[in-house]
């Protein structure tokens, strides 16, 4: 399996993305799809596996002495990205579930092999020449990947959990066994991913992802009105609150849909006594080609030092020096720890944390555009086909041409993935409440949410015009 929808986007001559909008209105195409036989069919069979992992969400691992509660209040006193790991789990990791571990290990996994097959001469070799063979081979290496991931990761997130007293007096066999579960149901929801793709309709991974975080949306609105009986929340508050989620989705829309459209010409050939050719097409550029990594990616490298320092003992009652250095380190270093809009702390972190957290994710938009997105090919395959950008000469003046092009598109995509990306942490200060009531508003959650029902949408809306031209 590929990298999941949602997560890298891209596009490219020959191959890459077409028009991202939709040809057909939203209702249209749902009653298209209902109506006809073999896409109702697949769409029931992706709601039957959500049903399943749903169910499996609510199955908790049985550790003796330790209750979803105990691990819930540890949650909330930790930096947002394990907040962001329970949301992709739809909860699981709160309620300890044989889902804990989520996608997560997968997700670094496909990561990891993709930049491999594009940093490797003799991978990236065998992916281009070798077929589905090479994908076959390269789809077995991250899974076995995604099994040592998934031991390491749980290891880390036990460790990580020893702050609760429960947690910490787990016999070390019981460990293992907790480890030994929550490995097995990441494997079993990467199966149920790969079942949707063969019998569904779009990317598995990409869905059960989706599915996840739209199971989570009801504990987050329950958090907002416990915190409202309470009275921590006010309901101008929520008024807030909504307003920025509607107008975070709309900016979202706008840029995943946008693109640069550069204009190609044709030559005109003759064939015969008949000229064919001489059209003119369009090379469209995302402007948000690097989709979601940068922000997984800079949480991922922002999160390190918390972890490490939770792992060595950071948070126990006896801290060891570098485990306290690391886990007062990474407080500094969260975007969430502070106020953003409050010059007035005598130390702000929240600002210090944001603008490393908006460096990385320049630094890893671009890092993902040039791994992923090869200006050479394109040029190469303009110069084979006879085609051309009017104006500009083929061979190096294109390349030059549309390295600038990206270059540009780069910085407008990087600085609207930095914007959604701190919006959940801008809005507590906004809104006036504490920032774990609107985590759902930005960042990685609703970034995924609109790219991957937008990407299942296109691919629903494709069926029906295959099906249309076909018969």
């Amino acid at each position: 399996m590929s990298l999941p929808s949602g997560f890298g986007g891209g596009g490219g001559y020959g191959g890459g993305d077409a028009d991202k909008g939709l040809a057909i209105p939203f209702v249209e195409t749902i009653r298209l799809a209902w109506a006809d036989p073999d896409l109702k069919q697949r769409i029931l069979f992706v709601f039957t596996m959500f049903g399943v992992f749903a169910l499996g969400v609510h199955v908790p691992v049985p550790v003796p002495g330790v209750s979803a509660d105990q691990v819930s209040q540890q949650l909330q006193n930790m930096p947002a990205v394990f907040d962001l790991l329970n949301m992709f789990g739809g909860g699981a990791l709160r309620r300890l579930s044989v889902f804990a571990l989520g996608m997560n290990p997968y997700i670094t996994a496909a990561i990891i092999m993709q930049i491999l097959a594009t940093a490797l001469p003799e991978w990236k070799k065998e992916m281009q020449e070798g077929g589905e063979y090479a994908r076959q081979q390269q789809n077995k290496r991250t899974r076995a990947l995604t099994v040592a991931l998934c031991l390491v990761q749980g290891w880390g997130l036990l460790s990580m959990l020893k702050s609760v007293p429960a947690v910490a007096a787990i016999p070390l066999a019981w460990q293992f066994v907790t480890i030994l579960f929550w490995t097995t149901g990441a494997i079993f929801m990467l199966w149920l991913g790969e079942q949707i793709s063969e019998k569904g309709i779009g990317n598995g991974v990409s869905l059960m992802i989706f599915a996840g975080i739209i199971l989570a949306l009801p504990f987050q609105a329950e958090k907002i009105m416990r915190g409202v009986h309470d009275g921590v929340v006010k309901y101008w508050s929520i008024l807030v609150v909504a307003v920025l989620f509607l107008a975070t989705t709309w900016l979202i829309v706008l840029f995943t849909v946008a693109q640069r459209r550069i204009p190609i010409q044709h030559m005109r050939r003759m064939l015969g006594t008949k000229a064919v050719g001489g059209q003119t097409s369009y090379l469209p550029i995302s402007v948000n080609m690097a989709g979601v990594m940068p922000i997984i990616f800079a949480v991922s490298l922002v999160g390190l030092p918390y972890q490490f320092g939770m792992m060595l003992g950071g948070a126990s009652a006896k801290p060891t020096p570098l485990g306290y250095f690391l886990t007062q380190l990474g407080t500094y270093l969260q975007p969430n720890n502070g106020s953003i809009i409050a010059p007035w702390l005598p130390l702000p972190r929240g600002i210090i944390g944001s603008v490393l957290y908006t460096a990385m994710i320049f630094f890893f938009t671009y890092f993902w555009v040039a791994i992923t997105y090869n200006v050479e090919d394109i040029t190469n395959n303009l110069k084979r086909g006879g085609s051309f950008i009017p104006g500009v000469r083929p061979g190096k003046q294109t390349k030059d041409f549309l390295d600038g092009v990206i270059s540009r598109v780069t910085v407008v995509g990087a600085a609207f993935i930095a914007v959604v990306a701190l919006v959940q942490y801008v809005a507590p200060s906004l809104a006036q409440i504490q920032w774990q009531y609107v985590s759902i508003i930005g960042g990685t959650s609703l970034l995924i949410l609109v790219q991957v029902a937008l990407e299942t949408m296109r691919q629903i809306e494709a069926n029906l015009l295959m099906r249309q031209y076909g018969g």
